[in-house]
């Protein structure tokens, strides 16, 4: 049996872990709150300088590392650059599609602004032809100067590359244009008949090029042509900038492939399978900055069986004028040679 005096002291020892607990207990949640606190102060610390940070950069992130920094200052120069090049192509389409620089003249502009370049399409195996155009209406040598000094007009054969490169087709027509210097020879473009249009479009490209003229003309080499008369038409619509010369047709659209002229993409030219307007192939004229449309368009101007319907083509939709001059409706043509 216990005394009472030992059951006083247990009730007493008893009585003072109680409140030691108890007080422990208040220090903890005391503690605990205050940490809580903290922490809420921190955190809307926190929150407060990334909404600084992000108010004085404008990315809208908490942290800004190096590379971060790099990409937000590479980003904000290219868009300088974006915006540099959206204005230059606003000021061109101001301009009717001219390009601050002419491709393939490292940036340089001609010194002189001639009247007409004439690009005489002509093939392998037709030297009887460019003599009897040499003969008639073509000069060489000191007229031909004469002829772009006094009348401003360029007038060259224009030929592509023999399909098997460097063979005695290409070595004849080098040869003859050392000679004659009469000949642009087109490095990058198969002479082929399937080929005709992209001919076209390569010479135009070269051409603008190589010569800063107010027109340019396609001609077939069985084809005469009175250049003074030529000039003069042209002298005339010198104050239409972009404008597309030509004896204007249309036609049937062949969707046979037996046909002599099938069309194979017969099928986008609607139920009355006829074309658009479009100026003959045997000679025709564009303005200065429909030959610059092309150029900057190369890569996605499409090209049909026809070569006269695929530059057609490439004017529909353009605010481009077409006149149909009767002058450039070819009558008659010679036979070779």
């Amino acid at each position: 049996m216990r005394s009472r005096g030992s059951q006083n002291r247990l009730s007493g020892d008893s009585f003072g872990s109680r409140v030691s607990a108890l007080m422990l207990a208040m220090i903890a949640t005391m503690a605990t709150v205050y940490v809580a606190g903290r922490l809420w102060q921190d955190a809307e610390s926190r929150a407060y300088f990334i909404e600084e940070l992000e108010k004085r950069t404008g990315q809208g992130q908490s942290a800004v590392s190096v590379d971060d920094t790099l990409k937000v200052t590479a980003c904000r120069e290219q868009q300088k650059k974006l915006s540099v090049l959206e204005m230059e192509l606003a000021a061109a389409r101001q301009e009717g599609f001219v390009p601050k620089r002419l491709p393939g003249n490292h940036g340089k502009h001609p010194t002189k602004k001639e009247l007409l370049v004439v690009g005489v399409m002509t093939t392998f195996g037709r030297k009887k032809n460019q003599e009897a155009i040499r003969k008639a209406w073509m000069p060489t040598g000191t007229p031909m100067r004469k002829l772009v000094d006094k009348k401003g007009i360029i007038v060259r054969f224009v030929i592509g590359r023999s399909a098997n490169r460097g063979d005695s087709l290409d070595k004849e027509i080098e040869t003859e244009s050392s000679l004659t210097n009469d000949f642009i020879i087109l490095d990058n473009q198969v002479e082929a008949p399937e080929e005709k249009a992209n001919k076209i479009k390569s010479f135009f490209i070269y051409a603008v090029s190589n010569w800063d003229a107010e027109f340019y003309a396609k001609v077939n080499d069985d084809v005469y042509v009175n250049l003074d008369a030529l000039g003069g038409v042209l002298t005339s619509h010198l104050d239409k900038p972009r404008v597309y010369i030509g004896c204007m047709k249309s036609g049937q659209v062949f969707s046979e492939p037996t046909h002599k002229w099938h069309e194979p993409d017969w099928w986008k030219f609607g139920d009355g399978k006829s074309y658009f307007r479009h100026a003959s192939g045997e000679v025709y004229v564009i303005s200065k900055a429909l030959v610059q449309f092309i150029s900057i368009n190369r890569f996605i101007l499409r090209t049909y069986a026809h070569d006269d319907v695929s530059i057609g083509s490439w004017f529909i939709g353009l605010d481009v004028e077409h006149l149909d001059e009767t002058k450039f409706c070819c009558s008659s043509r010679w036979s070779p040679g």
